[in-house]
């Protein structure tokens, strides 16, 4: 391959809801974007990030270029325009590219649709599990953002372990939020202490196993803060109404995110399973204590700087909940500690380690000092 051949970005993940996934992608282009601008390589490069017909982006690139397909959305898209329009090596940041696309370099962030399949709708999960099989064998290089979710794609036989390169989730954009603008900032005089959530009622983030214990956190004067909605392609969740000391707040902005953790007495995170869990780190960067489940990848997240709970177990989460609000100085801890943790989680770190995973096959200029 030349550099003339260049690098193609799959820039799907715009046309979707931000996730974890998609926060991923638009992180690591952003600072691919920065390292490009210096590097060598760019010169008889093109680097361009392909996206959907339609497709609304406000990603400032300087040296990654933004083509727009003449065709719309969808799997479809995927499978069969893409192919056709990329140059070079494909780089697909979001769990899926095309199966039949040659060099490509693929992140896949976890394999839930095989650990709790009964999360998801039954046509996305015919559709992932149909997909990652083949992408994870094919791809000239298989990438994913935890030891943990290595580990899985290993177990289900996807690629062997050595082939498997960990690049994970960073923490700077966190620095970008501004608390001030959001309405949560002002705290109320009658608002009472409370845990805050970030996720779905889908059944592997085990929100329920919260709501189970409301009642006592209820008694101990605390209330339960839940962000996030549920997507599409989540199965049913469970309809019943929440317990009356917790607070549904449906979406929220990056800002009232920053405003959220910034408030609240800790940050729970009860996931049954996880690829990462970049909401733990988006809390400890901002100085948030998190309460953690004790599977997956979140011990590799957390390290030391947060409480661990069996998400089987409700008394767990109580008993670390209660820690905290009885010990001043734990939380003071925990905000420290978590802080010095999310600096080993770094977007610029990520990227590098992208442009240098692909050196082989756009020239040894990709390299990264």
């Amino acid at each position: 391959m030349t550099n003339a051949d260049g690098l193609t970005i799959n820039g799907r993940f715009l046309t979707q809801s931000m996730t974890g996934v998609q926060r991923y992608a638009r992180e690591i282009i952003i600072e691919l974007d920065q390292l490009l601008k210096s590097c060598p390589l760019r010169e008889g490069m093109h680097t361009k990030l392909i996206v959907p017909a339609g497709t609304k982006t406000d990603l400032a690139l300087r040296a990654i270029s933004i083509k727009e397909t003449r065709l719309g959305d969808g799997p479809l898209w995927t499978q069969i325009v893409l192919p056709f329009v990329k140059q070079g090596v494909l780089l697909s940041l979001g769990n899926i590219g095309p199966v039949l696309a040659v060099k490509q370099v693929i992140c896949i962030h976890d394999l839930n649709t095989f650990l709790v399949p009964e999360s998801y709708s039954r046509a996305f999960r015919l559709y992932y599990r149909a997909a990652l099989t083949p992408l994870a064998r094919n791809a000239a290089r298989v990438v994913t953002v935890s030891r943990f979710s290595a580990d899985m794609l290993h177990k289900f036989g996807l690629r062997r372990r050595e082939e498997i390169v960990v690049i994970p989730n960073g923490h700077e954009h966190v620095k970008r939020w501004r608390p001030e603008r959001s309405p949560y900032a002002a705290k109320g005089e009658r608002q009472r202490p409370f845990v805050f959530v970030l996720g779905s009622r889908a059944v592997h983030k085990n929100v329920e196993m919260l709501f189970s214990i409301a009642q006592e956190l209820d008694a101990s004067g605390l209330d339960i803060w839940v962000a996030g909605g549920s997507g599409s392609y989540f199965s049913a969740v469970d309809p019943r109404p929440a317990p009356s000391n917790v607070r549904m707040l449906g979406f929220v902005t990056d800002d009232d995110l920053a405003a959220l953790y910034g408030h609240a007495l800790c940050f729970a995170f009860p996931s049954l399973t996880e690829g990462f869990g970049l909401p733990v780190l988006e809390a400890m960067a901002l100085g948030c204590p998190v309460v953690a489940s004790n599977a997956a990848s979140l011990p590799e997240v957390c390290g030391d700087a947060g409480l661990l709970a069996d998400p089987t177990f409700p008394g767990d989460w109580l008993n670390q909940i209660g820690r905290l609000e009885a010990d001043p100085g734990l939380v003071r801890d925990l905000r420290a500690k978590g802080l010095g943790q999310a600096q080993h989680f770094s977007w610029k770190a990520s990227a590098k380690a992208y442009l240098d995973l692909m050196a082989p096959f756009l020239g040894p200029a990709a390299r990264t000092n």
